[in-house]
């Protein structure tokens, strides 16, 4: 099969995920990024063969997964505080890596450490873009629970993408550390380059050109994006690392230089990566999905569901114990099913870990395909114990039932979460 044919079908899919996403809305939140696997699965060579992948489509798919990458280092908001506390997010986050690793080499079936660095790490990731439009369709990303989960979500970003760049680039565990710090060094001279006040003029031609062929903005920021892979990639580091970091300058930029134009850049952004690079993306992975491996039983089919638990026990007991005292058990328990909710940074370890030829295809596919539950389970069970917590609080707090409709209706509204605004 030729690319253009490939790319056609690939870009069909792309094209009717968001239709079937809106079909299903009407009685089930499913995310966008479940319909372009699955769909990928479908037109893939495991079941219809109408499309395969080649030199030209991995590119496309890898500059998707960088742009993925990039759109979740933008979300990240270093001058926020933190409802739950950075410190307490990041030790929730360090103890899960610790069990992961420990649990994923268990796991690893002979490939040793190397393999279970893989499988661990993508245990400890919070998929925080899948969840941001539920939390804020069901008006709690404003709230306190929504503070906590915002910033225990922001660590299971940005600390998986840290723990790749030095556990899984092969190279002594003290040299990593060196070029991970001189990586951290130029980034905080980008930072401060991004922070610092711009000359008028800055902002002036951001917004002449905002609507113009010239798009200003856009190609700095594409050249932010490119510099920061370049140099990740120059000095041995793995790309999602830069680009992560590309994200987080990039906001740093916008917020300073142009902050009345930064939505419409944003916009724009986004129009690149989630009208194209990303779902060609997950339709691609959904190709490589291995499909065959999974159904054909054995011990393949019987890791979909231990990585399910797994995902509650490694990233969510942490996230439990060490969540902030004032939230109640059911705020707790919905705390741990929305910080265990994993999939795009799961889909972009394991894609890394089979092309290092680390991690066997099945295992991959177990691994996704238990993602993928947690996507499609996890944030709907944990609006129910969020919506249930807020009717029994206001059923003590005032008669008539104010606040149980209130969070009646912010239920409703969850259930009416549009599978074209998440990952």
């Amino acid at each position: 099969m030729s690319h253009a044919v490939a790319l056609i079908v690939i870009m069909s899919m792309a094209v009717l995920a968001p239709l079937l996403a809106h079909a299903v809305s009407r009685c089930l939140a499913v995310p966008l990024v479940i319909f372009e696997i699955l769909l990928g699965i479908l037109v893939g060579p495991d079941v219809l063969g109408w499309a395969d992948t080649g030199e030209v489509i991995d590119v496309l798919s890898q500059l998707g997964l960088a742009m993925l990458i990039f759109l979740a280092g933008y979300e990240i908001q270093l001058d926020r505080r933190g409802g739950g506390g950075w410190g307490r997010s990041l030790w929730a986050w360090l103890i899960a890596l610790a069990l992961g690793l420990g649990l994923g080499t268990l796991l690893a079936h002979g490939g040793g450490f190397d393999k279970g660095v893989y499988v661990g790490t993508a245990l400890t990731s919070t998929a925080l873009g899948a969840i941001l439009p539920v939390l804020r369709d069901a008006g709690d990303l404003q709230s306190r629970f929504g503070s906590v989960m915002m910033t225990m979500g922001s660590i299971g970003e940005f600390g998986p993408i840290i723990a790749m760049a030095l556990l899984l680039s092969g190279r002594a565990p003290a040299r990593s550390a060196a070029l991970l710090a001189a990586f951290a060094v130029l980034t905080a001279a980008a930072v401060y380059w991004a922070v610092r006040p711009k000359p008028p003029w800055f902002s002036r031609v951001i917004a002449k050109t905002l609507h113009s062929s010239a798009q200003f903005a856009v190609r700095l920021v594409m050249l932010v994006l490119v510099a920061m892979l370049g140099l990740a990639q120059a000095l041995g580091l793995d790309i999602l690392l830069g680009a992560f970091a590309a994200g987080l300058i990039t906001r740093l930029v916008l917020a300073g230089a142009a902050p009345e134009s930064a939505g419409t850049v944003l916009s724009k952004l986004e129009g690149l990566g989630f009208g194209f690079l990303v779902p060609l993306f997950f339709v691609v992975t959904g190709i490589e999905f291995d499909l065959k491996a999974l159904l054909g039983g054995g011990r393949v089919l019987i890791l979909l569901p231990v990585f399910l638990l797994l995902f509650l026990l490694v990233r969510g007991l942490p996230m439990w114990l060490l969540a902030p005292r004032d939230l109640g058990r059911r705020d707790r328990a919905a705390l741990v099913l929305f910080g265990s909710t994993a999939l795009p940074l799961v889909v972009a370890i394991t894609t890394l870990g089979v092309q290092d030829g680390k991690v066997a295809p099945g295992e991959a596919a177990a691994l996704v395909g238990a993602g993928m539950l947690s996507v499609l389970v996890f944030p709907l069970v944990g609006l129910r114990l969020r919506a249930g917590g807020s009717r029994a609080g206001g059923s003590q707090a005032a008669a008539g039932g104010g606040a149980e409709g209130g969070a009646a209706g912010a239920g409703a509204r969850a259930g009416r979460v549009s599978g074209d605004e998440s990952w």
